[in-house]
């Protein structure tokens, strides 16, 4: 059952709490944005969206696969995108009004969560944009060979990747459904030591012969827990471009390539099925 909170007189924002399959949502209103919304899931921040500016992104990981959406084409040209995982809908939402006409795929896992967006936070009836309530992995296979411009992997499950999400056999599956030439992006999570992180590259890099990593320095260093965005495909990337955008935005951060992103995984071994593990557990002072 919902609960609604009211904007009350110590200027807390409105907001609504429900279950769904994984674990308790919470909408909060942004109380600068008429029409703003953060989703949170079981206390730890998912997806930021404005209903009257869905180009709007505010999180600092989104805004780093914005820079990938941007690139992954010429500008304002449609593109055929896969979400795996849904949240809020925001990344499908900004590729929806940057490049209209795209045709877009969301793969959510959790149908009580795409119940809850889908009601309280609708999708503009024009765009293109299908939702299938499915595990991320199964809805992949599902899609034809070659049908993707862009596949953006943005999956957690109690603030962790799942490990069957984690493998060099996932991965295949995602080059399968690119088309040549098109692009892989990866939300991932991790802190000190940054095992998971090298081995997410390492990883990637048996799939993807062209990589690069976007982070903010100090989760680079291994300094704090964050996030990074791992983006991979056949073709060269634009990684000038990226770096550039990259470090322009409000919290400026860095992207590796080449060399530099080789010697950063430290010889970790790929991830396969019969090995993997989800990511690991963040501390309880990220949501704090």
């Amino acid at each position: 059952m919902a609960r609604n909170r009211q904007r009350g007189r110590s200027g807390a924002a409105e907001g609504l709490v429900e279950a769904v399959d994984g674990g308790l949502a919470e909408l909060i209103s942004d109380r600068d944005r008429p029409r703003g919304w953060t989703l949170l899931i079981d206390g730890a921040p998912q997806s930021h969206v404005d209903l009257d500016d869905p180009a709007l992104l505010t999180f600092e990981y989104q805004r780093r696969l914005g820079h990938v959406i941007d690139l992954a084409a010429p500008a304002g040209r449609p593109v055929h995108a896969v979400h795996l995982g849904g949240g809020a809908f925001t990344l499908a939402r900004y590729l929806s009004a940057t490049r209209p006409r795209s045709t877009q795929q969301i793969v959510e896992v959790d149908e009580r969560l795409v119940r809850l967006v889908r009601d309280r936070l609708p999708l503009d009836p024009g765009a293109r944009i299908r939702v299938r309530s499915a595990d991320a992995r199964a809805g992949l296979g599902r899609l034809p060979d070659g049908w993707a411009d862009l596949v953006i992997a943005d999956v957690f499950s109690g603030a962790r990747t799942p490990a069957h999400l984690t493998t060099v056999e996932f991965l295949a599956e995602v080059r399968r459904v690119l088309k040549p030439g098109g692009t892989y992006a990866a939300n991932l999570a991790d802190g000190p030591p940054l095992a998971h992180l090298r081995g997410q590259i390492a990883t990637a890099a048996t799939v993807f012969p062209e990589l690069a990593l976007a982070t903010d320095p100090t989760v680079l260093r291994g300094r704090r827990f964050g996030n990074a965005v791992l983006v991979g495909s056949d073709r060269t990337l634009p990684v000038a471009e990226l770096t550039r955008r990259v470090a322009s935005d409000p919290h400026a951060g860095r992207v590796e390539h080449g060399k530099a992103l080789k010697d950063f995984t430290g010889g970790a071994v790929a991830v396969t099925d019969a090995a993997a593990k989800p990511s690991p557990v963040p501390p309880p002072a990220v949501f704090r």
